[in-house]
């Protein structure tokens, strides 16, 4: 193999990653700023030209406007996380561009999340913090009572990976039954034991509805308001998938005329949320900053995997985790 240009958008990148790429020969520049520097966006286009592999670990878009300035040499492109909505899939098709993404690698990160969520969300962490530091611990039977996690039935939204990773986990709660929904029959669902039912129907069900698909056109604002009404009062809603997933304003309605009893969300439109956004102001809302894959191992194996998709590309192999 020829030597090969490789350029990360990103400078959050892992060290682990360059290293690697390094190692098999491959020269590797790194965008010297962050998503949320303004100067981003400009210094990429300014310094995307002329590279064969693009790692395009950053939430900015990736258009037919960044392929024309990268140039016609490009052979291979990766994304650093599992969803790839701000990707113009169809028009990476339609160059022939092999496009890969990191699944799997994340699955059991992000599924432990999904139980600290959970855990938070039901046993009321959020209002109980609030309140020991208003110096209003009270005491009393009936004070702060949460749901419990046994016996419960639990929906999940997107069988894959981490919806499977998830499951495994609360096999060890003791919950009476696994429902899940989407585009096709799983074939671990049998020996997970979760059965697969209408979207509708496992709102209905649920006492825990879990997000764990992918954002598309098809999913946004999946859970609406009439989607809020139809679960049960004392239902708890997660979100580990994609914050788009979710009509905020319709579950900030839900939450605080206690339509459902509580949420917990890793992810949330947009991020950084604002301050004054007014989920934050819930007690029953527990949100934290995107936690999801936040782990040393993960995300240098995260940073692996991009330069093995790259580096199976530039060999003529099929990408570790090809999108198509």
């Amino acid at each position: 193999m020829s030597l090969k240009r490789v350029i990360v958008v990103n400078k959050t990148f892992p060290q682990v990653g360059l290293d690697f790429l390094k190692k098999e020969g491959v020269k590797t520049t790194v965008i010297p700023y962050m998503d949320h520097e303004p100067e981003s966006l400009p210094e990429i286009k300014k310094n995307i030209n002329g590279y064969d592999g693009i790692i395009w670990n950053t939430r900015h878009r990736f258009d037919a406007e960044i392929m024309d300035l990268a140039g016609p040499q490009l052979k291979a492109v990766t994304t650093m996380s599992s969803g790839v909505e701000n990707m113009d899939v169809k028009e990476i098709q339609k160059r022939g561009i092999p496009l890969g993404n990191v699944l799997q690698v994340l699955d059991n990160a992000v599924a432990d999340i999904a139980l600290g969520l959970i855990i938070a969300a039901a046993r009321r962490f959020k209002e109980g913090i609030e309140e020991l530091n208003r110096n209003e611990w009270k005491y009393g039977v009936q004070w702060m009572l949460g749901t419990d996690i046994a016996n419960s039935t639990v929906g999940i939204v997107g069988l894959g990976g981490v919806g499977q990773a998830i499951v495994r986990r609360l096999k060890g709660f003791d919950v009476g039954k696994f429902l899940y929904c989407g585009r096709t029959d799983k074939p671990e669902a049998k020996a997970l034991g979760a059965e697969r039912v209408p979207q509708e129907q496992l709102l209905r069900e649920s006492d825990f509805v879990i997000l764990a698909c992918p954002l598309t056109p098809e999913t946004k604002n999946m859970i609406n308001a009439d989607c809020l009404k139809t679960m049960k009062k004392n239902a708890v809603l997660i979100n580990i998938g994609r914050g788009g997933l979710v009509d905020q304003e319709a579950l900030y309605v839900a939450l605080k005329e206690k339509q459902i009893f509580g949420a917990g969300l890793d992810v949330v439109q947009p991020e950084p949320l604002p301050n004054d956004h007014p989920l934050l102001s819930l007690p029953n809302c527990f949100i934290i900053p995107h936690l999801g894959s936040s782990t040393t191992e993960t995300r240098n194996q995260m940073a692996i995997v991009s330069a093995e998709n790259i580096l199976n590309a530039f060999n003529g192999k099929p990408m570790k985790y090809p999108c198509f």
